[in-house]
């Protein structure tokens, strides 16, 4: 009996190891595939406001899922070619006026590159690699940044054209006693996305008005443009309120000095206010998302997965918050219990 029990003990033993080995083998191929695995995530993500519009294109005028997938994709591309067409021309024109009222600015700069390119060709053999090394690397990564942006979005495409096919793939993936469950987590995932979207149209909405309307107060040209502008930014954490001050500021400086400095405190004051006050309410509304959570989250997923990851810090902060309150919390830790006699 006792040799009986020592063998099952052994054999217990020894799965526990092989399943040890087996979760850290899979862990180091999860980190060697990170960057595919956070352009899959994305993709997932773009797929779930996709197939929102699908899904309200195809039960109003009752076509097939394919059908509404293409109107809903003709609408985006003319929403885009609309709005950059709105943007892009007023803000090209602005610039040109920028560079005319400060031509010793554009002196100034290009007497700097006009010496660079002269220093260079004066040492042809020790420079000549240092600058194209640099240039044909940012090809190169504009380059890769272009197809990682194709393949982000035709897997996209693909997963909004058949969302329950590969929903259940998913679920298949689980083991048979698990399915049931794992499935109610990933519905509650996607939920939680959809809150996200919505928390982040707020958002958005609320920057714009709030830059529309200082800008108005301010007198600054193109009001409606900066508008829009800040509010797309804004889905871009940290880095694209800063970004979207750029414009402004440029038309602004046209003007008057004081006006692109107003333009500046203008900023800080909403981005202060979007990050400390718009933003972690509604969060904390839609999701019960925890304000130091949601900074802990940007820091980390960028160290991890790098620009994109920042970008994406929300929505997979929002999903590993159903994930560990769901498989963690409610399924491992609340049913573990303390062993007899301590």
């Amino acid at each position: 009996m006792n040799l009986d029990s020592t063998r099952a003990e052994a054999r217990m033993g020894f799965a526990q190891w092989c399943s040890l080995v087996a979760l850290l083998a899979a862990a180091t191929i999860c980190w060697q595939l990170r960057e595919l695995l956070i352009q899959l995530f994305a993709a997932v993500v773009l797929c779930v406001a996709l197939s929102g519009l699908v899904s309200g294109i195809e039960q109003r005028l009752k076509i097939k899922r394919w059908q509404a997938l293409f109107m809903a994709l003709g609408l985006i591309i003319l929403l885009v070619t609309l709005l950059v067409s709105q943007l892009v021309p007023p803000f090209i024109e602005q610039f040109k006026e920028l560079l005319d009222q400060l031509p010793k600015a554009a002196t100034y700069l290009t007497g700097l590159g006009d010496n660079y390119f002269i220093k260079m060709g004066q040492n042809t053999n020790l420079n000549l690699g240092g600058g194209v090394k640099p240039i044909l690397g940012f090809v190169g990564n504009i380059g890769a940044a272009a197809l990682q942006s194709l393949f982000v979005l035709a897997v996209t495409v693909m997963l909004a054209a058949q969302p329950k096919s590969y929903y259940q793939v998913a679920v298949s993936l689980a083991p048979s006693f698990y399915r049931k469950k794992f499935a109610l987590v990933l519905d509650r995932c996607g939920l939680a996305l959809k809150s996200w979207m919505f928390g982040v149209l707020l958002s958005s909405i609320c920057v714009g008005l709030l830059a529309f309307f200082g800008l108005s107060l301010l007198g600054v040209k193109l009001t409606i443009a900066n508008g829009i502008l800040a509010g797309l930014l804004n889905v871009i954490p940290n880095v694209g309120p800063t970004i979207g001050t750029i414009f402004p500021m440029a038309v602004a400086v046209l003007e008057s000095p004081w006006k692109a400095a107003a333009v500046l405190v203008l900023y800080i004051i909403i981005q202060n206010l979007e990050s400390y006050v718009i933003t972690p309410s509604v969060m904390h509304h839609q999701l019960r998302l925890l304000p130091g959570l949601t900074l802990a989250a940007q820091v980390g997923f960028t160290l991890i997965f790098g620009p994109l990851g920042l970008i994406l810090a929300l929505p997979m902060a929002v999903c590993f918050q159903v994930l560990i309150r769901d498989l963690l919390i409610n399924d491992l830790l609340d049913g573990w219990k303390r062993p007899l006699g301590t």
